[in-house]
């Protein structure tokens, strides 16, 4: 796609920005070997890579890292957030300097996880390196809490998920006092990811299946997971220690351009005003990905620019539903696959008053990594 026919694109289209994962590097070796990308690439891993060694205590480099294609460990987890935020400037550097394509001219951004301080960077409100002194002193710690942590994907496969029932649930296990769990991100109305401590997920189903008259599943990741987004941060006062840094982060008093869709709050909440509060909030407060997604379809957007290194869990979000409303609407027309239809439940008895999902296989997605690897930069 040439850049002209991206540029008009923007107009409906919104920019996604990815998070933390367990693989972070995606294209960025290639990127960093490119013959014209490849400087300004290792300029602006240099630079970060000074940055997070004062703010990490250790020797960082990024560069050599890239180069090498060796992914963060856990216990890198700082260097991962580090790699993550410089990547996604970087690849909207390439598009606006070397392609000339206007991308904050888009209908609005978001980000999951990680993926909201990007979209607020790159919206102007925040730079890059106040982000960075907010973030990186508290990478560690919160992979001290990762090591006896358990991430899990909670769904039911019958009806929407009634958060208020899972939330409640969450706080008669931590007052047991035994570890603490929570609910770390929205990923659909029929499925949560949440995070225990030690058998806290355990204790979560057992009384579920007691108290709730819904049949939840819950498949548990072999990873650990830094517990962003739950109480759990809480335990080494990372909300707080976040919010006092917060007070002296210089802020650019501009509305962001693009705006930007808060996955906090699930609006367009961040204002010169605001923005402190939020990023505050944005630490221990759950990620509200499903109302990212339907902004995204009910706003009228036609294109998704996924921004960072191999884009994954808003890409996958995104073919689920549509693989779904394919489905579900084919089902419709057919008793042949009435079983197939009643393990889909919940998409059934969202449509008719959310319309707006039948939009999802007509979104058209671009993952900007290999969009750049595909194009080539006019000269000059």
């Amino acid at each position: 796609m040439p850049q002209k026919s991206l540029s008009a694109r923007l107009s409906a289209a919104a920019i996604a920005f990815r998070g933390y994962n367990v693989t972070n590097l995606g294209r960025t070796p290639e990127l960093l070997a490119h013959p014209v990308y490849g400087p300004r690439v290792e300029a602006e891993l240099k630079a970060v890579s000074a940055v997070a060694s004062d703010l990490l205590r250790r020797k960082v480099d990024l560069v050599s890292q890239v180069r090498a294609a060796q992914e963060p460990t856990l216990e890198q987890y700082g260097e991962a957030l580090a790699l993550l935020l410089a990547v996604e400037s970087v690849q909207l550097m390439l598009l606006r300097e070397l392609f000339h394509v206007p991308w904050n001219t888009a209908k609005f951004s978001f980000g999951f996880s990680l993926g909201e301080i990007g979209a607020v960077i790159a919206s102007g409100v925040l730079d890059l390196v106040p982000a960075l002194g907010v973030v990186l002193p508290l990478a560690d710690d919160c992979v001290e809490l990762a090591h006896e942590a358990t991430l899990g994907v909670l769904f039911t496969r019958s009806r929407a998920l009634a958060l208020d029932d899972i939330r409640r649930l969450c706080l008669e296990v931590n007052q047991e006092g035994r570890g603490v769990v929570g609910i770390s991100a929205q990923l659909a109305p029929n499925t949560v990811l949440v995070i225990g401590q030690h058998d806290t997920l355990d204790r979560l189903m057992a009384r579920a299946a007691s108290a709730l008259d819904v049949h939840l599943h819950l498949r548990k990741n072999d990873y650990h997971w830094p517990p962003v987004h739950t109480p759990i941060v809480w335990q080494k006062q990372i909300s707080n220690r976040a919010a006092e840094r917060m007070h002296t982060v210089p802020l650019n008093h501009a509305e962001p351009q693009p705006r930007v869709f808060s996955l906090v709050t699930g609006s367009y909440d961040y204002t010169p005003v605001t923005t402190r509060e939020l990023l505050c909030q944005w630490i221990d407060h759950p990620q509200r990905l499903w109302d990212g997604v339907y902004e995204t379809l009910a706003s009228g957007v036609k294109t998704v620019l996924h921004v960072g290194p191999d884009p994954n869990i808003i890409p996958a979000t995104f073919e689920r539903l549509s693989a779904n409303v394919i489905s579900q609407t084919q089902e419709s027309r057919s008793l042949r696959a009435l079983s197939a239809a009643v393990r889909r439940l919940w998409l059934r008895r969202l449509l008719p008053y959310r319309a707006a999902l039948l939009r999802a296989p007509y979104v058209e997605h671009i993952i900007l990594e290999d969009w750049l690897l595909a194009n080539t930069p006019n000269p000059g």
